[in-house]
């Protein structure tokens, strides 16, 4: 049986204990607190933040299996052994290629088109009886370095497949061989050549970080070049700006590390910042719209429906945010989707939620934009 005076007693037990802390808190020496309190953030006067060393754990809110994704990325990306490539696929995709092929049935021919080479994906099940005119130009990552054809696989494979759909799969040149225009002419070849079996508006363009920036670039292209503007564009891992460190922007230094593994960048710089480290832009203006179509307001008005995708820790959040947001004052038609906790590419690997809830955003999206 409890005792009537338990409340009573509790209640005194506590006061005495918070009592005791107190009388023992004025006996512990100031060094001692200013020890175990938590490092302060300083603020230079131009708005510079130091932060000071932290943890940053995966984010509660991802799926378990985004989770476990997160935590391989990251050890990963530290791995020179698993960012090798090998016949044009990163060593850690490997596992995410086979998940795709095993997961999505498609057939692949490779040829040329324009007299450039791609690979052209059909899903085995057919192509959907609306899609019958449509066609999709994939524009693979990579830097401008590589990646072919994983890259390529890895952001065709599942489109076509779950949207049954025909992708068309670009194998534009790249550095540091090639330097620009070389890309952009490439993908202007193969369009020409599409537009002769297809309306303009049936024909959507996206691609993945450097094929999300080719994108944008090709667009701009087309349109100094007098050819039709397509349906719809996919700016995904990407945006449409970009510096020596990635995309510009906060993200250089806040997303880089937590989504890549890698250190923010020395700020302040002892050498003048550049605006891009990537070889193929060796002598380009950045200040030509053709290279940088995101200076351009003249050449953003005149961009199709555009979907935009990012991840919070993708280094090309910031970027991507101000793509969109200069495309909406435009008066362009875009869409912004960003997912929580999740990196540069994120969708890479298919045997996930959230990928599946990518590629369904992106199937709707060119669904809604393209004509039949």
């Amino acid at each position: 049986m409890i005792s009537p005076m338990f409340p009573i007693c509790a209640r005194a037990m506590r006061l005495a204990g918070a009592l005791l802390l107190a009388v023992a808190a004025l006996t512990v020496p100031q060094a001692a607190i200013a020890a175990d309190a938590p490092p302060k953030v300083t603020v230079d006067a131009d708005g510079t933040v130091h932060v000071p060393a932290m943890a940053v754990p995966v984010s509660s809110m991802l799926s378990p299996e985004a989770k476990q994704y997160m935590a391989d990325h990251l050890h990963d990306m530290q791995n020179a052994e698993k960012v090798k490539q090998v016949g044009g696929v990163p060593v850690f995709m490997e596992p995410y290629l086979a998940e795709a092929k095993a997961a999505f049935a498609t057939t692949m021919r490779e040829h040329r088109i324009g007299g450039v080479r791609v690979f052209d994906y059909a899903p085995k099940a057919g192509i959907a009886p609306r899609n019958a005119r449509r066609v999709l130009i994939n524009l693979h990552g990579g830097g401008f370095m590589g990646c072919f054809p994983g890259c390529a696989e890895l952001e065709a494979i599942p489109v076509a497949a779950l949207g049954k759909v025909r992708v068309v799969s670009v194998d534009y040149r790249q550095g540091p061989d090639h330097t620009f225009p070389a890309a952009s002419e490439d993908v202007a070849l193969v369009y020409r050549e599409l537009l002769k079996s297809h309306r303009p508006e049936q024909i959507g363009i996206y691609g993945c970080s450097a094929g999300g920036m080719l994108t944008g670039m090709s667009l701009a292209w087309f349109q100094k070049h007098g050819l039709p503007r397509p349906g719809a564009a996919g700016i995904f891992c990407a945006g449409l700006t970009s510096s020596s460190n990635g995309f510009g922007g906060d993200a250089d230094y806040m997303t880089a590390a937590v989504g890549e593994a890698r250190p923010a960048p020395a700020w302040p710089t002892t050498t003048p910042p550049t605006w891009t480290a990537l070889p193929y832009f060796k002598d380009a203006d950045p200040k030509d719209p053709l290279v940088s179509p995101g200076s351009s307001d003249a050449v953003l008005r005149l961009f199709p429906p555009t979907l935009i995708l990012t991840a919070t820790r993708g280094f090309e959040l910031s970027s991507a945010v101000k793509t969109h947001t200069r495309l909406v004052a435009l008066g362009v038609p875009a869409e912004l989707h960003v997912w929580e906790g999740l990196f540069h590419g994120f969708f890479y690997k298919p045997d996930m939620p959230e990928s599946r809830e990518a590629y369904a955003v992106i199937l709707k999206f060119f669904d809604r934009n393209l004509a039949r």
